[in-house]
């Protein structure tokens, strides 16, 4: 068997260079790279141990564009700066990976212009399929993904009535159970710490939840008080800071995830308040924050890795021509320490 070297095949070795230097045919060494099965096991040792020693790399751009499929899976989320979506993008990556799929992920910071170009520019590279998070964006968006025949996949949010793909969980039903049971612990000065409600179609949803519930009991929705922010501890701590400086301060202050509402305890502790008696405090998501915190959250439990894991399930059985529903699923209340009666006027501290 002659003897190959990088001066002797250049950088770049060929499938041709494997066959010459192990000895045998390239349709020998394309049967070990891709139906092992079908050579022998004396053989394919010899041409995988040829491969590592000449670090061969197979043209995965050729095979690509003659089966007309990159294996390739892109998802965009909102941001990578905290751990909202990191479960269920991991269970959605572990099973595109059981699938012989990669992913490739790319964050958009909360804007819609930027997510719009990450989609063209998936899709350019070669993208099976896109995952993307909540409903909002330019219908012009899905006609472009609809006419390049691009299965997407939305998540974080359920809207039965909408035509789209998607796996997730109705994000108004789920904060309106969690502001029911925030009423019936007798507070009716409730406080609302959030994103963006007119670029995020998710936490609209979640205002509108404690809108509905507050509806259902007989007060004025209009009375919640809203305090808008960016996701963040230190936005959390800023924003219930902003409310408990209020004349009609509320009582419970209820945040659209877990990490402003991570950031309202660090503020409550700042001020000398004790949670639940002086003010309660809830979140949405039930991260890993929310259970470690100094109090323990009150908050929604979203089933993130059976969302992703789902997902890559129904993209898969749409790159190979199925027509997969959509799935919601449910959220439950994960009751701890930071929700608890409404204090009675007299014991309310000023702050």
């Amino acid at each position: 068997m002659e003897e190959f070297t990088s001066s002797t095949i250049g950088d770049v070795p060929t499938l041709a260079d494997v066959a010459a230097a192990a000895g045998v045919s390239t349709a020998t060494v394309s049967r070990c790279l891709n139906t092992p099965d079908r050579v022998t096991k004396k053989t394919l040792t010899i041409v995988m141990e040829t491969v590592d020693r000449l670090g061969y790399s197979p043209n995965y751009s050729a095979r690509a564009l003659a089966a007309g499929r990159t294996n390739t899976i892109g998802a965009i989320i909102p941001t990578m700066e905290n751990a909202i979506f990191a479960r269920g993008i991991q269970a959605f990556q572990e099973e595109l990976q059981e699938n012989g799929c990669t992913l490739l992920v790319a964050s958009s910071s909360y804007r819609q212009d930027l997510e719009e170009e990450q989609i063209k520019t998936l899709t350019v590279r070669g993208a099976d399929a896109l995952l993307l998070i909540g409903y909002q964006r330019d219908p012009k968006i899905y006609e472009y993904l609809e006419k390049r025949k691009i299965p997407a996949v939305l998540t974080w949010a359920s809207d039965p009535a909408a035509k789209h793909l998607s796996v997730g969980f109705n994000n108004r039903h789920a904060m309106r159970a969690l502001a029911e049971l925030v009423l019936k612990n007798g507070h009716t000065k409730i406080g609302c710490i959030t994103a963006d409600t007119i670029a995020n179609d998710r936490a609209r949803d979640r205002v509108h939840g404690i809108r509905d519930a507050m509806e259902e009991a007989g007060l004025n929705p209009s009375d919640l008080i809203v305090q808008e922010t960016n996701y963040s501890i230190n936005k959390g701590d800023v924003a219930f800071r902003s409310l408990m400086s209020r004349d009609d301060r509320p009582t419970a202050v209820m945040c659209g995830n877990d990490v402003l509402a991570v950031g309202a305890v660090r503020a409550a502790s700042a001020l000398n308040m004790s949670i639940p008696d002086d003010v309660s405090i809830t979140g949405f998501d039930d991260i890993e924050l929310a259970s470690v915190a100094n109090v323990p959250l009150t908050t929604v439990h979203v089933p993130h890795r059976r969302m992703g894991q789902f997902a890559a399930q129904a993209l898969m059985r749409a790159i190979n021509g199925e027509s997969p529903k959509s799935v919601e699923l449910p959220t439950t209340i994960c009751r701890r320490n930071t929700l608890g009666p409404a204090p009675k006027a007299t014991l309310v501290k000023r702050v």
